[in-house]
Parts: C-alpha cells; sequence; structure tokens
C-alpha cells in the first residue's frame, strides 16, 4: 500500500487569506498530462512550491528527457541565485513520472492537460480524466485557444473544467491566462486564481473567446507579418527589426513565431478563422506552405530563421535571404 504523501507547501508567508491558506493546503497532488516544453515547465513550477507533481505521458524516454531539461533550468536559477542546490534536490524529489493515466490522477486534486494543440486528442484526453479522477479534482486546460466550454461539455462536471494558460518559458513568464468556461463555476475560478499568485504569477481572468486574449491579438499579429513578407514588402530582418525597435517589442513577430511554432500558429489560426468566421483571421499562405513543408521553426531547426544546436546566432533562413532590393 502507498504511504499518503503529506502536503509540503509552505504558506506562512504567501500573503493569502486564511480561507485561501486552508484550501492550498488541502492540494496534495498535482498531476499534469504531457512533458513537452510546457507540460515539464508546469511541473517545473509546482515541484518549487512545494507540491507533489505526477507527470504523465505515454513515452517514458520523453519524461526522462524533461526531468533531465528542468534539472538544467533549475540550474540556471542556482547560477542567479534564485535556487539553492538543496532546494533543487527537494523538488525534483516531488516529482513523479507515469505512463499509466489511471495511476497518475487517481489521488489529483487539479491536473492540467499540456497536450498538443488538438481538440479530439484534448476532448479524448478530458473524457478519460473526467472517468478516472476523484469527484472532487479540478480539471485544468493549458490550451491557448481551443473553447473550454466545449473540452468541459465532454465530461460530467463542467463546472470543474477551466483554462489555466501559462506562458512560455514557464519557469520565467508571470502570466497565467486563467479561462472560465460557460459553466466552469465561480469557486472553480477563485481557487486557480489564488494557486496562480501563490506560484508566483500574475492571474488574469478572461472568458471564452477563440483566442481568448493572448492569442487573439497575438497571432493576427504573427499572420499579418508573415502576409507582409509574403507580399514582399520587407525582409524577415526589416520586419522583425520594425517592430523591436519601433514597437519596443521585446522579439520581432518572425522570431517569435519561429519560437512558438509555425504549426501551432497555423493551428491558432484555423481556430480564430473558424470560430469568428471572417476572412481576416485566414492562415497566410506562406503560413501554411512552411508548415506543410515541416519548417516549424526552432523544433526543426529552420523557420524564418536557421537554428544550429549550440549557436546563439540569429541566422535568416537561406529562403528569405535575397538582398535584391540592394
Amino acid at each position: 500500500m502507498i504511504k499518503e504523501k503529506e502536503n509540503t507547501v509552505q504558506l506562512e508567508h504567501s500573503g493569502l487569506d486564511q480561507k485561501t491558506k486552508d484550501m492550498l493546503q488541502k492540494f496534495k497532488i498535482v498531476t499534469v498530462i504531457g512533458s513537452g516544453t510546457m507540460g515539464n515547465g508546469i511541473c517545473h513550477v509546482f515541484a518549487q512550491s512545494g507540491f507533489h507533481v505526477h507527470m504523465m505521458d505515454i513515452r517514458q524516454d520523453a519524461m526522462d528527457k524533461a526531468i533531465a531539461t528542468i534539472g538544467k533550468n533549475m540550474d540556471r536559477q542556482i547560477a542567479k541565485e534564485k535556487l539553492t542546490e538543496e532546494q533543487k534536490a527537494e523538488s525534483l524529489g516531488r516529482i513523479s513520472t507515469y505512463t499509466d493515466m489511471a495511476e497518475a490522477v487517481k489521488d489529483a486534486d487539479l491536473v492540467i492537460e499540456a497536450a498538443t494543440e488538438n481538440i479530439d486528442l484534448k476532448v479524448k484526453i478530458f473524457e478519460q480524466l473526467d472517468a478516472l479522477c476523484p469527484e472532487h479534482t479540478i480539471l485544468a486546460t493549458n490550451t491557448s485557444s481551443i473553447s473550454i466550454t466545449r473540452i468541459g461539455s465532454h465530461t460530467k462536471r463542467p463546472g470543474q473544467v477551466i483554462g489555466m494558460h501559462f506562458m512560455n518559458p514557464v519557469p520565467v513568464m508571470k502570466l497565467v491566462e486563467i479561462i472560465n468556461g460557460y459553466a466552469t463555476t465561480h469557486e472553480v475560478t477563485q481557487v486557480i486564481h489564488d494557486l496562480s499568485s501563490f506560484l508566483g504569477k500574475v492571474p488574469c481572468v478572461v472568458q471564452d473567446y477563440p483566442g481568448f486574449v493572448s492569442n487573439r491579438i497575438l497571432m493576427p499579429l504573427i499572420n499579418e507579418a508573415i502576409i507582409t513578407l509574403q507580399e514582399g514588402v520587407a525582409g524577415v530582418e526589416e520586419i522583425d527589426t520594425i517592430m523591436k525597435l519601433g514597437m519596443a517589442h521585446p522579439m520581432g513577430p518572425l522570431q517569435l513565431a519561429d519560437f512558438i511554432g509555425l504549426d501551432t500558429c497555423y493551428s491558432i489560426m484555423n481556430v480564430l478563422h473558424m470560430g469568428f468566421g471572417k476572412q481576416k483571421y485566414a492562415p497566410a499562405t506562406l503560413l501554411a506552405n512552411m508548415v506543410q513543408a515541416g519548417y516549424l521553426g526552432v523544433k526543426s531547426g529552420e523557420g524564418f530563421y536557421k537554428y544550429t544546436p549550440g549557436s546563439k546566432d540569429k541566422v535568416v533562413s537561406d529562403r528569405f535571404s535575397s538582398k535584391s532590393w540592394k
């Protein structure tokens, strides 16, 4: 028989009221579905904040890689004196890996799904979670665009389904976009809001419309930058430089698209296009072609820029490096 895990979350100096502290103290296990970039980042912040984390994926080798990534990211925190070696060891010790979903979620107080941005996959996962999780479990999704209401409708607990959209990289970025489904209860929203604050994040609650706020505004901007390149108005470096120096963006939209993943950008634009039914949300032809050809950005090694392992040099892809205007 597995010994019940004790809550190791330290709440004394959290600045939360007693009611919230009592609520958070009941959270013993947080399960994260998916061990990719977002999944391992979410595991990182919860484990570092004292929660027992169950990382679940269908492949053990993917989770082994994720644990190694978390360790390396914690090493960066140690180098910046934001974490100690002892805290790193304790945090990693709170993460357990599972390839069996039933085992991963059977005692979970909160489940956060961080799988691929695909509606059919997410619906399937939430149907499984609804059947396997205890009645009290809150079911959250890290989706960046898919309807929370639609996902919740495939469960028998739509009031306990909510969006918890972290930003990449999760350990660094402060924002958590909390999305209410049509049926999400006020109590669940309050729990996730307070929990996000406890993690050191800044929660912003929004309503369930395509793209929510972050991607409803960001993705059309990125798409328009791609159309601007497609029409030959300017080159990759020129577009990114104008937005960085002229609009004070920390990263140009084309470089950001590479970082997010062009396939993800394409998927979100399709969600916006279908959700609003307006031509202005149609994905750029160039974006569609690049995705279909496998030029996905950082994850594939090439998008608008080329990415060489171990190099931080920013090199425009050969297909976009022509300087014919000169």
